[in-house]
């Protein structure tokens, strides 16, 4: 840095957009500084904090507007636009154009409740309503021969009634058009020429898969957030031009990659889950450096908590999920959410039980103790209550909030269960708890995993606050607070590279004999990344094809994923995909079936653009004293003892690589606060980790 202003192209800027703050992540590459900032959200229009957190975090490091253009390399997003619109159902009026007799597949879905055993349990809503779904004659074979050519007309006369009836996207989803889209095609040139405004996507575009339901709906989610995403990026790309940047920004996917801004509003459907992904990718990168290969990500937010699995090192993706009721073909990280965060609201329920969330108080107005005009309690204000976070600021004294407040809404509610307002308080907090691991419990127990045998990783701006409580509930020994934890997730935008995935569905025997259309099909959608490495400009030394095909036995219905080895498959490579299937199935199912046919289903490629990277640097251990890091004391109310104890405050700035101390105690810093309860000790490592020990 000179005279105050970065050297030219340094600066790699990492913005994660949440649902009660914004964090902003700067990494120098020329000093390998990094930079850390976090504003309020604004949940009116997200775009506006953004543009808020990235000026004033460049202003903060002294780049000045005018220096913009030469000093930042690049710009990475992650958002929850796309989510936060399929929750509330805030997304676009969507028509859809589908095969005749198809008409009602969207509700017909797979025929099977959301839970077995709940007679109750109601399906999300219908994105589009049957008034706006239209079928025209048409029909393919499953072999992709035209068994009935498209109506045209009739894709004309539904274009001008979905004009009328005012829609703003419309999603088209014809049989077998992952084999022929050439119907698709035609139909959707003919809605471009009658509704030339309106967002347009066919699902041989979105997802080129079988399971025809599953495809509709990917197909119709996208339609219905594509306006969304759209009318978002386009307010917030001039936000970043006038404050004088002119890098080309990103957004993170749902399978940890970036891709540009203008590619990601065609597809809004791959960033369903484009804020946690990133962190998750952080947590891999900072989790494999510390020596920690099989840990369990906890990413606690204002809104919610996700968590995910990181077993040998790798996270496990899906090619199908289901996110809040919708099933969506596209790849993504394995990330189990749940409706738990320091927003999440505590109310009684018409048992006269105590309930905490999903509903969140978010950033405007907040929790009580924000005094923006919240009234209902939430997991914040009780921590408030209990003192385990700052009684009377947050954010280094940026944000000031009011005790007292909080103190008289969970008041109230203590008066209506007959309890002690301190109990009330750790009630809330309890159940929280008992949310998340019950989520940690889908992603390990339920899939053979002993969580006690991972180390927990904590991030969020709340997750270092509850880390420990959690890993008590479920028997785990060991807890990772990374440096920065709160903007860990923005941090991880500056740790991943450009990615895009490309599959096509071939249903065929795994034998030698179905070599050549093996081949076929692996090269069709190898050519497909290769395409997209030269539209995105990837130096030929910075590109990553990775392949893998998905693999059932003959009569199953679902698939596992298998790696292929690179070049053109032979005999030899038959026996040996056959080999990784069995062991697939065995640690799937614990069983596999020799001499049982396999048959090949999807053919995936991932084609990844690697950059350069923010660096992890690691210091030498010192001297373990940690006295010169407590800034002082304060009154912390412990279930152990139901009773305020006198509990040391550590600045996390001030602890430096080989200190080590014992609860209990609260480490303080900008974006986050460590709990760390009596009889669990703390360390600092190599990497700035703080490593917690809990007992046994």
């Amino acid at each position: 840095m000179k005279d105050g202003v970065t050297a030219p192209g340094t600066w790699r800027i990492g913005v994660d957009s949440g649902g009660t703050f914004t964090d902003v992540c700067l990494f120098d590459e020329a000093s390998g500084e990094v930079a850390v900032w976090k504003v309020a959200s604004t949940p009116d229009d997200p775009s506006r904090g953004i543009a808020q957190g990235v000026d004033e975090a460049l202003n903060n490091r002294a780049v000045a507007a005018t220096d913009r253009a030469a000093a930042v390399a690049y710009l990475g997003h992650g958002t929850t636009v796309a989510t936060n619109a399929l929750i509330t159902g805030a997304g676009a009026r969507v028509g859809l154009i589908t095969t005749k007799g198809f008409r009602d597949l969207l509700e017909i879905g797979r025929q099977k409740r959301p839970d077995l055993y709940d007679i109750f349990a109601a399906k999300p809503p219908t994105l589009i309503p049957r008034d706006l779904r239209f079928e025209v004659a048409e029909r393919m074979l499953h072999t992709g021969e035209v068994s009935e050519t498209l109506d045209g007309d009739a894709v004309r006369a539904a274009a001008r009634a979905l004009r009328e009836q005012g829609v703003e996207a419309v999603a088209i989803c014809f049989l077998y058009a992952f084999i022929n889209p050439a119907h698709e095609q035609a139909a959707k040139a003919i809605l471009a020429e009658e509704l030339p405004d309106a967002f347009l996507c066919a699902s041989h575009e979105i997802a080129p898969e079988f399971r025809e339901f599953e495809r509709l709906s990917t197909t119709t989610v996208n339609a219905y957030l594509g306006p969304i995403m759209h009318r978002y990026i386009s307010r917030l790309s001039p936000r970043f031009t006038d404050m004088g940047l002119t890098v080309p920004p990103h957004l993170t996917q749902s399978n940890g990659g970036v891709v540009r801004f203008d590619v990601a509003s065609l597809t809004p459907v791959r960033a369903v889950l484009s804020g946690p992904s990133t962190g998750v990718v952080a947590a891999r990168a900072i989790g494999t450096k510390a020596g920690f290969d099989d840990i369990i990500t906890f990413d606690m937010g204002g809104t919610s908590s996700d968590v995910a699995l990181m077993a040998g090192g790798d996270v496990a993706q899906t090619n199908e999920s289901t996110v809040h009721g919708y099933p969506i073909k596209a790849p993504m990280l394995d990330i189990h959410t749940v409706g738990a965060g320091g927003g999440s609201i505590a109310s009684i329920d018409s048992g006269g039980l105590l309930k905490v969330g999903p509903e969140s108080g978010g950033a405007d107005p907040g929790p009580v103790c924000y005094g923006l005009g919240g009234t209902r309690p939430t997991v914040t204000d009780a921590n408030i209550v209990l003192q385990i976070l700052n009684p009377t600021h947050l954010l280094d004294g940026r944000m000031k909030v009011r005790r007292d407040l909080a103190v008289e809404a969970i008041g109230k509610m203590a008066d209506q269960l007959g309890m002690q307002l301190e109990d009330t308080a750790q009630g809330i907090l309890s159940v929280v708890s008992a949310n998340m691991a019950k989520a940690i419990r889908v992603i390990s127990v339920q899939r053979g995993h002993d969580p006690r045998a991972y180390a927990l990783m904590a991030f969020g701006g709340a997750g270092p606050l509850h880390a420990v409580r959690l890993a008590q509930e479920l028997g785990m020994a060991q807890v990772i607070i990374p440096r920065s934890p709160g903007i860990l997730c923005a941090m991880g935008l500056l740790l991943t590279d450009l990615r895009a995935d490309f599959s096509t569905t071939r249903l065929m025997p795994l034998e030698e004999g179905s070599l050549s259309a093996i081949n076929a099909a692996l090269a069709d959608v190898e050519q497909q990344g290769q395409a997209w490495f030269e539209d995105e400009q990837i130096a030929p030394e910075a590109r990553r094809l990775t392949r893998r095909l998905d693999m059932r036995y003959e009569g199953q219905n679902h698939e596992l994923p298998i790696a292929v080895p690179d070049g053109v498959l032979d005999a030899a490579a038959i026996e040996t995909l056959k080999d990784a299937f069995a062991q697939a199935h065995t640690r799937m199912y614990g069983f596999a079936v020799p001499g049982e046919q396999i048959n090949c289903v999807t053919f995936r490629v991932e084609a990844a653009g690697l950059v350069h990277k923010a660096d992890l640097p690691e210091q030498p251990l010192g001297d373990p004293d940690a006295s010169g890091a407590v800034t002082g004391t304060r009154k912390v109310w412990y279930p152990e003892t139901r009773a305020f104890s006198d509990t040391a405050l550590y600045a996390r700035d001030k602890l430096r690589p080989g200190m080590e101390f014992a609860g209990p105690a609260i480490v303080d810093q900008m974006d986050t606060t460590t709990l760390i309860p009596p009889g669990v000790r703390a360390r600092v490592d190599t990497l700035d980790n703080l490593i917690l020990e809990l007992a046994p």
